[in-house]
């Protein structure tokens, strides 16, 4: 990531800073965000508590629906334990992947190993997984405890535990999960949120080799999502269970993953930490799905990029000469005096909780600019129809018309 050399020292290194500013002002997810490692490490001390993971690997997966290729070679290894986030838009795979994991797709070609076992012929039975949906899939006319218990009853007579086991495992589940009071309830007379308990109650009562799911908060409003993807890290550092959730919102994907993979078009864009894929984006979709972001279209010539219609340059040594774009989020960004940066004329001014948004226009841009100014600027702060000069403090430059190539800017 480059930094302005004059201002770098305004712009804090740390992720969870950096995702503060990007989260919105969302002062209960930042203090989550700044625990994540200590979360991790209170993880590897726990393992008296685990009920164990598996590895998983992904060799070589193809799968096309008609002529549209969902998957195009993906290759993945999810260590045991791990929680992994399938990130991406509509039609970037993620979901196919998953159901292709579960057993519910069957590859074209490919292999995926559970451990050392090739499980890409078994069914879902067979696989052992737990899978959670977005919509919960509970059984209706069923109470919570049945529900639950569901996954052990319907195994065959020689696999099925005994009843007072079934029962003592419900019970456990469900007082884990905090929903110990709810087991005579019908799914209709449970909240979202609860209801998404108990569908992951369901599929841990198996003891799955490993937990899939599938957009499990995508259902549920706001508050509630937030306070459940905290709750669902909880219980992962408490189980241990190898885990693959899949979403398209890069904030919980950030704040909940041990690893986030990124996807478009049936292939993987980029694999790495929450910290990883936010600060050193591979390419400029990446830069771009994850968080809010500005991009200027101009060129590079001798390592300095020059917005088309704008005269300040920006220096990306290693990017080649010809047509690229600049990427930089709205957070980092600082107003300077004229002829130091970007001339920009305001089209709009409004506040949101903890800061103040302007839109910029700059000229020959197709894309306005977002600039981020905190509550304490707002004295000085610029009004609809000001001309003024941004400059970003921190950036990446990538090469190409559209970004797509990926360089290190």
């Amino acid at each position: 990531m480059i930094e302005n050399p004059i201002d770098s020292h305004r712009i804090s290194a740390t992720f969870p800073h950096r995702l503060a500013r990007d989260a919105a002002g969302n002062h209960a997810n930042v203090a989550h965000a700044r625990t994540r490692d200590e979360g991790r490490r209170s993880r590897a001390g726990a393992g008296s508590q685990k009920e164990g993971g598996m590895d998983i690997g992904i060799e070589g997966l193809h799968k096309r629906f008609g002529t549209f290729p969902a998957l195009r070679g993906v290759d993945l290894r999810i260590p045991s334990g791990q929680l992994l986030a399938l990130l991406g838009p509509s039609g970037s795979g993620k979901t196919t992947l998953l159901r292709t994991l579960a057993g519910l797709e069957e590859p074209d070609s490919g292999r995926i190993l559970f451990g050392e076992r090739d499980a890409t012929r078994l069914n879902l039975r067979e696989r052992n997984v737990g899978l959670v949906f977005q919509h919960y899939a509970l059984f209706p006319h069923l109470s919570v405890f049945e529900n639950v218990a569901f996954g052990l009853r319907s195994r065959k007579r020689r696999e099925r535990p005994a009843r007072a086991d079934i029962q003592k495992r419900v019970l456990e589940l469900l007082e884990r999960m905090q929903i110990g009071e709810l087991r005579e309830r019908l799914p209709d007379q449970l909240s979202g949120g609860q209801k998404q308990r108990v569908a992951l109650a369901r599929a841990m009562a198996i003891e799955p080799s490993v937990l899939l799911l599938d957009e499990p908060f995508g259902a549920l409003d706001a508050k509630v999502r937030i306070e459940l993807r905290r709750w669902l890290r909880h219980i992962h550092e408490e189980t241990g269970y190898t885990t693959v959730f899949v979403t398209h919102d890069q904030e919980e994907a950030l704040e909940l993953a041990d690893r986030v993979v990124v996807m478009r078009e049936g292939n993987i864009q980029q694999d790495g930490t929450p910290e990883q894929v936010y600060e050193e984006p591979a390419n400029a979709f990446v830069y771009d799905f994850l968080g809010r972001s500005n991009r200027l279209a101009g060129n590079v010539r001798g390592g300095m990029f020059q917005a088309d219609g704008c005269g300040a340059t920006f220096a990306c040594a290693e990017v080649a000469d010809g047509a690229a774009q600049l990427y930089a989020r709205p957070h980092d960004l600082a107003l300077v005096a004229t002829g130091e940066g970007l001339a920009a004329n305001v089209i709009d001014v409004r506040q949101l909780a903890g800061r103040y948004v302007l839109t910029l226009e700059l000229p020959q841009q197709s894309r306005v600019v977002e600039f981020d100014v905190g509550n304490d600027a707002r004295q000085a702060l610029p009004a609809r129809g000001d001309l003024v000069a941004v400059r970003p403090l921190r950036y990446r430059v990538f090469a190409g018309s559209n970004g797509d190539v990926a360089k290190k800017g």
